[in-house]
């Protein structure tokens, strides 16, 4: 069952979507393959401070963050990667390190690469280690209002 939290939202809004289940994974490479989905269509959520805020850096699961372009496509100062003790708080309902991309639900901003953008569905950990969820990205751009910035090399 996905984060009752996102899945109480997407209901809400109507948004069809399907969730995978699969063995316990934990690398985005991991869930790609435990769930069969290519690994540059699967996004990662990488947590990230910008300017001292929490925000979002989402990813093909195939690319790392590259933090200076992220910096300098949002327009921070400065740009680091969130260790686990400033985050995990944050998402009472999801499995460390599987949160899904859904910001808008947790109070912090969401960047998206562009590779991703130009995708017709979109899919990621739905807050366990055991399920994906997939969905239109038009219906994710809807929901979350993410910028899109170039992140990867």
């Amino acid at each position: 069952m996905p984060v009752k939290k996102l899945k109480e939202h997407l209901d809400g809004q109507k948004i069809k979507y399907v969730t995978l289940s699969h063995s316990p994974a934990f690398t985005a490479m991991e869930v790609a393959e435990s769930a069969h989905v290519p690994g540059r269509a699967l996004a990662k959520t990488v947590m990230v401070q910008l300017d001292g805020r929490m925000a979002m850096a989402v990813l093909p699961s195939t690319r790392k963050v590259d933090l200076n372009l992220l910096r300098e496509s949002a327009g921070a100062e400065e740009a680091r990667l969130a260790t686990e003790a400033e985050f995990k708080s944050l998402f009472p309902d999801c499995e460390t390190g599987a949160m899904p991309p859904f910001g808008n639900l947790y109070g912090m901003e969401v960047y998206v690469s562009p590779s991703l953008a130009e995708d017709d569905q979109i899919a990621f950990n739905a807050g366990s280690h055991t399920e994906v969820m997939r969905l239109t990205y038009k219906d994710f751009e809807r929901l979350v209002k993410p910028k899109v910035v170039r992140m990867t090399e």
